[in-house]
Order: structure tokens, then sequence, then C-alpha cells
């Protein structure tokens, strides 16, 4: 069982990662969205719980005017009077209502108009307004006429007329008062859409000035990325290596956070520079005492092989000495093979190379296949050309080289029998050379090192003849070629197939070639 996360694709695996700036400036927008969105509420609420009070206080008055149109006698501070008229609507705002309930049944209502003239309310008004509690306070209430703030009193159960006599006894007269909530609708939606004008205005200012306030702060940053990409596409794996890339010393100031990160940058550049330096020099010297200690050992070792030779041939020696002669002979021969090899590398590190021209790639290959067949017949060989000639333009000996040191690795590190072919394919601008064998295969932890020099294959792969004699320099001399003449060089291996790949520009592209070839034969 797999656990979660390993080996598999999270929630957000394939989701691409917002920059700073971008997370930065949605972050500032929401948080504004989210400070406009609470005042807007805050302020829809207070201004509501504001004029609903205003509102409130005005159902008190409203209810006197409808009791006493003449206007409440001084010192006369009860409610209002059971004879109330809501018909009379001296004093009273368009859009008052005024209704009298004794013991649930309508006396008479009015609603006032906006000439001053009052209407009756409608039978279903009045059923809603007649299930009004009068002791639970002024409440919202939507009628076919609008949406009202309205109040229910109780009136007392016995009062003077306006004759003086007692009025009619018995209990349940209510009147209800209300007034049109619509001007403080009408204000509250005002203020939400000044609001969410305002605030709308404001996010978007806020989001331009935030991406250019954004855009120029994370501007340092942007170069410290640039400076960083251009140190890492550097060829700095070989040779005299140079960073000229520094960090400007307007974004490299001390005090900020993206100063401090520029010098501490351009401090370790500076490091890296310094031991690159010291590399190349101490490489340029081994490279120098390679090439002085290989030529010092030619002489002497041609010196060992001569007299070897000549004592082989004109002494009578005992068989043990002949032994020992002869063992004298063939590692001078292996060490002459080794500074060689030496000798060549240290020409190429220093740029020793001879002149470039077309050569016929396609008859190398037969020639060194045909070399191979001869020097080691115990193995099967095959080629596979195309049928056109493929020339590439590079050193010939060196590709000559190439070719015979692949070869001579394929026959020398596999057991006898094993079939090896060779083959020339062209295509894309470059002609490719694989040499694939059939042997034990490459241990797959040799692989990544195969082309370093003195490296020297496992058991498996060493167990031809010729591997007592290997240098470990063979492969690596190949791919110094390949380099130098603008080519590339891979492999690949398993137990029982191994290719190596060779891929060389070709002296012309195919289509130029078949062009020339027209006009030649024109």
């Amino acid at each position: 069982m797999t656990a979660p996360g390993i080996g598999q694709g999270g929630p957000g695996a394939g989701r691409r990662p917002l920059h700073l700036r971008t997370t930065l400036i949605l972050a500032t927008l929401a948080l504004l969205t989210a400070i406009c969105v609470a005042i807007g509420v805050l302020s829809h609420l207070a201004m509501g719980a504001y004029l609903t009070g205003q509102l409130d206080a005005a159902l008190t008055p409203a209810a006197d005017r409808a009791g006493f149109p003449g206007g409440r006698p001084p010192g006369d501070d009860q409610r209002p009077r059971r004879d109330v008229d809501p018909q009379n609507a001296a004093g009273q705002r368009p859009g008052t209502l005024n209704a009298v309930f004794d013991d649930g049944e309508v006396r008479t209502s009015a609603l006032v108009q906006d000439d001053g003239s009052t209407d009756p309310l409608t039978v279903a008004d009045l059923d809603l307004l007649a299930a009004l509690d009068p002791a639970a306070g002024p409440q919202e209430l939507t009628l076919g006429t609008g949406h009202y703030r309205v109040d229910a009193v109780a009136l007392p159960a016995g009062a003077a007329g306006d004759d003086g006599e007692a009025g009619a006894a018995g209990g349940g007269a209510v009147l209800v008062t209300g007034l049109s909530t619509t001007e403080r609708d009408s204000t509250l939606v005002s203020l939400d859409i000044t609001v969410a004008g305002l605030s709308l205005a404001g996010i978007v200012l806020t989001g331009l000035a935030g991406t250019v306030i954004i855009r120029r702060s994370l501007r340092p940053l942007e170069e410290l990325s640039a400076v960083a990409t251009s140190v890492s596409q550097l060829p700095l794996s070989s040779g005299e290596v140079a960073i000229p890339v520094r960090v400007p010393p307007a974004v490299a100031r001390p005090g900020t956070e993206v100063g401090t990160v520029g010098l501490a940058l351009n401090a370790m550049i500076d490091h890296v520079s310094s031991a690159l330096r010291e590399r190349h020099a101490s490489e340029q010297k081994v490279r120098q005492f390679v090439a002085d200690a290989s030529h010092e050992l030619r002489t002497p070792l041609t010196s060992i092989r001569g007299y070897t030779e000549l004592v082989l041939m004109s002494e009578t020696v005992s068989p043990s000495g002949r032994s020992a002669l002869e063992r004298v002979d063939s590692e001078s021969r292996r060490m002459s093979s080794l500074v060689e090899d030496l000798l060549l590398l240290a020409r190429l590190d220093e740029g020793q190379r001879g002149e470039a021209s077309d050569v016929d790639l396609t008859e190398l290959v037969v020639e060194t296949t045909s070399d191979a067949r001869v020097a080691a017949s115990g193995y099967s060989w095959s080629l596979d050309l195309p049928d056109e000639p493929v020339e590439v333009h590079a050193v010939e000996a060196e590709i000559r080289q190439v070719l015979i040191n692949l070869l001579s690795n394929a026959h020398r590190h596999t057991p006898p029998g094993t079939a090896v072919a060779t083959a020339l394919a062209v295509g894309g601008g470059t002609v490719g050379i694989t040499v694939t064998d059939s042997g034990p295969g490459i241990d797959p932890a040799f692989l990544e090192t195969v082309f370093t020099r003195f490296s020297r294959g496992d058991a498996a792969r060493s167990a031809g003849a010729g591997s007592a004699t290997s240098t470990g320099l063979g492969l690596a001399i190949v791919q110094a070629l390949v380099d130098a003449n603008g080519g590339t060089i891979s492999v690949s291996s398993e137990p029982g197939r191994t290719q190596f790949r060779v891929d060389l520009p070709l002296a012309r592209p195919p289509a130029r070639a078949a062009a020339s070839a027209g006009r030649d034969s024109g």
C-alpha cells in the first residue's frame, strides 16, 4: 500500500505555483475586500438601527396626533383617548396609517396619502394589524401598500369624550399606528451603493498601486534570480573558468534583506571563482606533469623494447630467460600504449589537433571493422550501412581512433563468440554511429563513470583476453575526440546488449548534398 504523497501526486501536484508578487497582490486585495465588506455591513447595521430608532421615536407623536388632533392638553400624559379618530389627518405625514380595533373588530382606519387625504386600509392589511400584540412593542410589518414600522397601543377602558360624558365601558380597544419605512430603506440602499462604489474604487486603486509598488520592491529579487540563473548556465565543469556575473552594487546594499542576500551571493560567487581558479591551476600542473613524464618515458620504453627484441632474435637464451624477456617486451608494449594514450589526452587538453576536412565516414567504418575482424577472428562481426556514402567534417585520424577504440573495447571486454554490430544512421542533420555487442553488459553502477580516465569495468565485462592490457583510457579518449569534433557519445547496457552511440554533424545536410550532386551531374 502506497502512503499518501509517496510515489503519487498530491492534490496540488499539477498546480503551477503563483509568483511572489501575485501572491502579495492577491493577499492584499483579499484583506482589503474583507475590511470593506466588514465596514459596509457594520455601517448598514448601525445606520439601520439609527433610522429605525428614529421611526420608533416618531410612532408615539403620530399616535398622539391621531388621539389629540388639536394637540395634547398641557399636563396630560395619558395614552390617546378611546374615541380617537384616525380619519383626522391633521399634522400627519404622508404614509402614516392609523387603525382602531375593538375586541379585534376594526372600528375605523386611515392611510394618509401624499395630498393629505385619507383612504381606508384593505381587509387583508387590517387582518394583519388586528393580530398585533400591544405588549410586543414596535415591529416591522409588510402590508399591501408597502413596508411599515407599526406599534399597537391599548386604549383606556373608559375615557371622557368630547362632550364631557363618560365613554363606553369595556376593554380591548387598540390603536395601531404605523410609519412607512420607504425613506429609511432608500437611505440604506444609497448608503450600501455608496460604500460598495467607494470600496470597489479603493480595491481597484489599491490593486493598481500595489502592483506597481510590489513590482518595484521585488525587482531586486528578479535581478538576484537573473544572476543566479546566469551562473548556473556557465560551463564550470572543466577548463579555465571565469564567472563575470555579479549582483549590481545598487542591489547588493547592506541594510535591506535583499541587499544582504545580494552581498552573500556575490561573496559566494567570489569564493567559487577562487576555488575554480585554484582547481584549474592544479589541473594544468597535473596535465603538464603527465605530458612531460609521458614524453620523457617514450625514449626509454622504446629502447627497452628494442634491446629486448634484439636479444630475443640474436642471442640464445634458456627457456626461462626467454619467457622473462618476452614478459619484459609485453609490459614495455603496454607501458608504451599507456604513454601514447596519455600524450594524446594531453594534446587534446591543450587543443593540439589536426586539420578538419570532409571525411568519408562509411569508408572509415568499413576499414576499421575489417581490421577488427582480422585482429579478433573469434567474434561475429556485422555492418549496417546506408546506401549512399556519409561524410562528416572532422579530423580523420581522430574519428578513426574513435572507431578503433570502440571496436577494440567491444572484443577486449567480451568473451569469444560475441556478436558485434556496427551501424550508420543519418537523420536530422547528424549521423549516428552505433557499436553494439551481445556481451554480458556493463554494471549499472559503472555506467556513470565509464568515460572517466583510468576507469575499469567489472569482472564480467572484463572477461576478454585483452582486458589484462587495458589502461582504462580508451573510452576517455573516445569522449575527448568526439567532443573535439562537435559530437556527442552515449552508452546503454543490459545483460546481452551493450551499445555505444556517437552522433556527429554531417558535412552537408542531405537536401543540400543532393542538390549539389544534381548540379554537378548537370
